[in-house]
């Protein structure tokens, strides 16, 4: 079957390309097995200087491969260029810090010199979205490569070109041929993968369902894994919240990516005697947005990365209004060629809607109203997701003191949820396990090895 890449503005056909055959996978893998046995001994400072030039390649052509994205997945040309100097950012701060967060650990115990070693374990497997095709890729290639790893990406099957532009950048950066290498194969080959011996562990962004595939096969096979699953965090509106900011930063929050971001705001848990101004605060700026070309520097969105998704978010909101939802504004497709969804707020959302229960990956903003905050947090937490969460509050104190109460990876006080190298990303329940990112996320695939010398 062949993999296409399919431009979400005009749903015209871009580039059609034929799956890699049994022989290029076989290839591949023996390539990474090679390579591998030889980039493990590197030194730091080799790997450094090359991770150095590959942010080089990013800023000198952040332009082609932000075009690429809009091309591909519809994101707005203005955001891809911002991705391609976050995928900069990242692979400079494993350049800098990898030799540091894979130094020994000496713990001296009864007389003796014990050593815990960060050691790398080889080819890891990247299956990966298409939601952010660049940032997702590097936010696991350059922890993974300055370790002393080889990775091989298999990317989501509607953005081809970006997954060889990525392979690209690190073979311009004068990495070794098989210290990177994409795949162009359908998920039904994902099990050829992960059951081979060079194959040491995975690791996956996507969905719920595909998490739990490839944590059964990985799970079969023995192989260690880090899933960054679905999210549908909430956006918790106290009473003495800015609520002019607030609203702001809620539209903001729900509309990153065209809504298509495991980390968007999406539950909006307001206090009842806040919810009207806060409510006609989010339509306001709802109402502001401009749909139109991703190209374009005065859009504020542009479509969805692939009509199919767009139908079942629709699914979704008419399954939640036919349960009783509201539309405060939108509600629907915009009458226009492309993969467009109007911004929606949804209030009156209870259990048992879709609003309610599953992730809405689009913009449709879900408003739920509570009496206080101990209801606000029973609600955050009643969710089988638990990636980011916000909380907006005037009393920091307070802020603090209810985010050690969410379940969810990360929670963030008066600011919407991002990741950054520096800090480790990852969620809890359905929303995967492990971490990306900081010192924690380069040790997830390693060997930590305990040397005792007596």
């Amino acid at each position: 079957m062949p993999i296409q890449s399919v431009n979400p503005y005009t749903n015209q056909l871009v580039r059609s390309f034929e799956e890699d055959s049994e022989e290029k996978v076989n290839q591949v893998l023996e390539l990474a097995e090679d390579t591998f046995r030889f980039w493990q001994n590197t030194t730091f400072a080799h790997r450094r200087e090359l991770m150095k030039k590959a942010t080089k390649v990013l800023l000198k052509n952040q332009q082609k491969y932000a075009q690429l994205m809009t091309l591909e997945m519809g994101k707005l040309l203005k955001d891809g260029i911002e991705e391609v100097k976050k995928c900069a950012i990242g692979c400079e701060y494993y350049a800098d810090n990898a030799e540091k967060f894979m130094q020994d650990e000496l713990i001296q115990a009864e007389g003796t010199r014990n050593l815990i070693s960060y050691q790398p374990i080889g080819a890891v497997l990247a299956i990966m979205p298409w939601n952010f095709p660049f940032w997702q890729v590097f936010r696991f290639a350059a922890p993974a490569l300055m370790a002393g790893n080889v990775g091989v990406l298999k990317h989501a099957s509607n953005v081809p070109q970006c997954a060889m532009a990525i392979e690209s950048v690190f073979l311009e950066a004068g990495f070794p041929q098989g210290a990177f290498q994409s795949l162009l194969i359908g998920s039904e080959k994902i099990e050829t993968l992960i059951s081979h011996e060079n194959i040491k562990a995975v690791t996956l962004t996507g969905s719920e369902g595909a998490g739990s595939t490839v944590a059964q096969l990985a799970g079969k096979y023995i192989k260690k894994t880090v899933l960054e699953l679905g999210g549908s965090d909430p956006f918790i509106v106290l009473a003495d919240a800015d609520l002019e900011y607030t609203a702001q930063m809620a539209v903001k929050g729900r509309m990153i990516n065209t809504g298509q971001s495991c980390i968007c705001s999406k539950r909006f848990i307001v206090l009842e005697s806040v919810a009207a101004p806060f409510i006609e605060g989010m339509k306001k700026y709802m109402l502001q947005l401009k749909a139109g070309d991703p190209q374009k520097a005065d859009v504020d969105y542009g479509p969805m990365a692939r009509e199919d998704l767009a139908n079942e978010l629709l699914e979704q909101v008419k399954e939640s209004i036919k349960k009783g939802a509201k539309i405060i504004t939108g509600g629907g497709r915009i009458n226009r060629t492309g993969a467009f969804f109007t911004p929606t707020i949804l209030t009156g959302v209870k259990p048992g809607m879709p609003a309610y229960e599953e992730e809405l990956f689009g913009p449709v903003a879900c408003i739920i109203t509570v009496k206080d905050e101990a209801e606000a947090i029973h609600v955050a937490n009643d969710c089988k997701y638990g990636l980011g969460a916000s909380i907006w509050t005037k009393d920091l104190k307070k802020g603090e003191a209810l985010a050690r109460k969410i379940e969810s990876g990360m929670v963030f006080i008066n600011d919407i949820v991002k990741s950054d190298p520096r800090f480790p990303f990852g969620g809890v329940k359905r929303s995967g396990y492990g971490r990306e990112l900081a010192g924690i996320g380069i040790r997830e695939f390693t060997n930590i090895k305990t040397i005792r010398v007596k």
